[in-house]
């Protein structure tokens, strides 16, 4: 039995162990990172393959006569095509669940950058204008609280839940989106509304849901003119749900106020992206799910995945 993981190195850059493998089956070749034009190449032998973003469709799993199971490096699967692997009799399964703390911290560390800059009124201290003050205190730009705001989610899964936790927190007023029926189990309150009363009534918007044909491109133009002029957008979802284009303009002509963002349609990102010339656009490299906490669990499952399938009895399977 043999397993090929195609790209390694985001989900374990060193700091982390595969040796478990070396105790389940006769062979592991670990590529910590792989063009898509080097897949079928590789994986042709693999019984099990892993991987984190590279493409499963139905041109590559046609090539690959050995492989009866895939286990992804991430919670999102859509790089798979899972009705064909189906079909071949592949099994995949995902990694569910395991980086909601981290992704629910990294939306507010992105809202209170907005609404606190602390990065640039600490740029100031450095740079000498608080020794230079003849103030006790000075601050750059409007100081915001978030006490008393709308934070509006969209897609209400374990990460949504866990933000609306954290917002309760901070005295927020939460009101939520999902296109499914859901519950709340945490402390304080949300009210579960239409998806345009989270647009128009928001003070921050935050998405937490999964790219599908119905969310692609869901936040455009006319989703931003509803917005409040004095509203943020953060996403930490899927970088495609956002029409980055139309961000942009809303951002330049001040339709809204900031937005935050761990993902990009296309990563990594591209020099044309025109976010990256986005002034009120703070951008974080795809980080939220990296801590070393979030892996170590991500890890855990991936054991549990390769372990189940081995003894026949697989775990967290998507088709």
């Amino acid at each position: 039995m043999k397993i090929v993981i195609l790209d390694a190195y985001e989900a374990n850059p060193g700091d982390l162990s595969w040796e478990w493998m070396n105790e389940l089956v006769d062979e592991v070749v670990i590529y910590q990172s792989s063009e898509q034009s080097e897949v079928v190449e590789r994986a042709k032998d693999a019984d099990i393959l892993i991987t984190n973003k590279k493409l499963l469709t139905e041109e590559v799993l046609s090539q690959l006569p050995k492989l009866k199971y895939i286990s992804t490096l991430a919670t999102g699967y859509n790089m798979i095509d899972t009705k064909y692997a189906r079909e071949r009799g592949i099994l995949a399964s995902n990694i569910p669940a395991y980086s909601t703390d981290g992704v629910s911290q990294l939306v507010f560390a992105l809202l209170l950058e907005m609404t606190n800059n602390v990065a640039l009124h600490n740029d100031t201290v450095k740079e000498g204008e608080w020794t230079k003050s003849k103030h006790f205190c000075y601050w750059k730009t409007p100081l915001t609280e978030l006490a008393g705001k709308t934070l509006g989610i969209v897609g209400f899964g374990k990460i949504g839940s866990a933000v609306a936790q954290i917002a309760n927190g901070f005295k927020m007023n939460v009101i939520a989106y999902s296109p499914n029926t859901r519950t709340y189990d945490g402390f304080g309150k949300v009210d579960f509304v239409s998806l345009d009363e989270v647009i128009t009534q928001s003070d921050v918007i935050s998405l937490h849901c999964p790219l599908t044909a119905e969310t692609e491109g869901l936040v455009n133009m006319e989703f931003l003119k509803k917005m409040k002029k004095t509203a943020y957008l953060i996403n930490t979802s899927r970088g495609a749900v956002i029409n980055e284009a139309d961000l942009k303009t809303a951002l330049d002509e001040g339709i809204i106020a900031g937005a935050g963002v761990d993902v990009l349609s296309v990563e990594p990102a591209k020099a044309d992206n025109p976010l990256l010339q986005a002034e009120k656009c703070i951008i974080t490299p795809h980080l939220a799910w990296a801590s070393f906490e979030s892996r170590s669990r991500l890890m855990e499952t991936l054991k549990c995945n390769v372990k189940g399938f081995l003894e026949g009895k697989p775990v967290n399977v998507v088709n």
